[in-house]
C-alpha cells in the first residue's frame, strides 16, 4: 500500500523509491540476522565446550628428589643408563647397501670401537639392533625372532631410506614398507645409503635416549 507522499509522485519516480527501500532493506535485513545467528551459536558453543582437563600434572617419576629413597632410585637408574650407554653391543643385521656403511663405522677411520660399540653374532649377547638395508616380506620373520631373542631393555635403530619406509622399491610386493610395520623403532636414521657420520650421529641420539630410562617406579609417591 502506497502512502500519501508517495501518491503525488510520478510513477518513475514511485518505482525508483520502492526499489531503493527494498534494497536497504535486503543489505540490512542479513546482517542484523547473521548477529543474533553468531551471538545464539556462541552461547551454544559455550555451552557444550567441557571444561579444561588437568593433562600438565607430571608423572611420579618426574617429581624432584624428596628423601633418601629417591635420590638412591635415581643414583641406581643413572647408573645402569651409564652402563648400557657405555657398553653399546648391536646385533649383526645388515640386509642391503647400507651394511656396507654399517661396516664401515667400525673401520679404523671412525673406530666405533672406542666408543664401546661391538657387533656381536648372538641376539642374546646384544641390546640394540641395527635394522641395515630392505627387509622383505620373508624376511619379516626372522627379523622379528631376531628382535624377540634380545634381553630386555632394547633399542632399534632403523638405517636408511628402505628400512625406513620401503625407499626405492616402496611400491614393491615382496618389500616391507618401513621395519617399524615388525619391531618398535627408536631412532631413524635417514639416507640411500646414510654415511657413517649419520649413523654415529644417530647412535649418539639413541644413547641420550638411553640416559633417561627410568627402572624403578616411584609407585609409593603422591601428589
Amino acid at each position: 500500500m502506497l502512502t500519501p507522499s508517495l501518491t503525488r509522485l510520478p510513477v518513475g519516480c514511485v518505482s525508483k523509491q520502492l526499489v531503493a527501500a527494498s534494497s536497504r532493506s535486503l543489505l540490512l535485513g542479513p546482517l542484523a540476522i547473521n548477529k543474533r545467528f553468531i551471538s545464539s551459536t556462541t552461547k551454544v558453543e559455550n555451552a557444550l565446550t567441557p571444561n579444561k582437563l588437568e593433562t600438565d600434572r607430571p608423572l611420579l617419576s618426574d617429581l624432584p628428589l624428596s628423601n633418601a629413597l629417591d635420590y638412591t632410585f635415581t643414583s641406581i637408574d643413572k647408573l645402569k643408563n651409564w652402563a648400557r650407554k657405555s657398553s653399546f653391543w648391536p646385533a649383526t643385521f645388515g640386509l642391503a647397501c647400507c651394511a656396507v656403511e654399517m661396516m664401515h663405522a667400525s673401520a679404523p677411520r671412525y673406530d666405533q670401537d672406542r666408543l664401546g660399540i661391538i657387533f656381536r653374532a648372538s641376539p642374546r649377547q646384544a641390546d640394540i639392533m641395527i635394522v641395515a638395508g630392505t627387509v622383505t616380506n620373508k624376511m619379516a620373520p626372522a627379523l622379528r625372532q631376531v628382535y624377540d631373542q634380545m634381553p630386555f631393555p632394547r633399542w632399534v635403530i632403523s638405517m636408511g631410506s628402505c628400512a625406513n619406509g620401503g625407499g626405492y622399491y616402496h611400491y614393491s610386493y615382496a618389500v616391507v614398507r618401513g621395519v617399524d610395520r615388525i619391531v618398535p623403532v627408536d631412532i631413524y636414521v635417514p639416507g640411500c645409503p646414510p654415511s657413517c657420520e649419520a649413523l654415529l650421529y644417530g647412535i649418539f641420539q639413541l644413547q641420550k635416549k638411553m640416559m633417561a630410562h627410568q627402572t624403578h617406579r616411584m609407585w609409593y609417591r603422591a601428589y
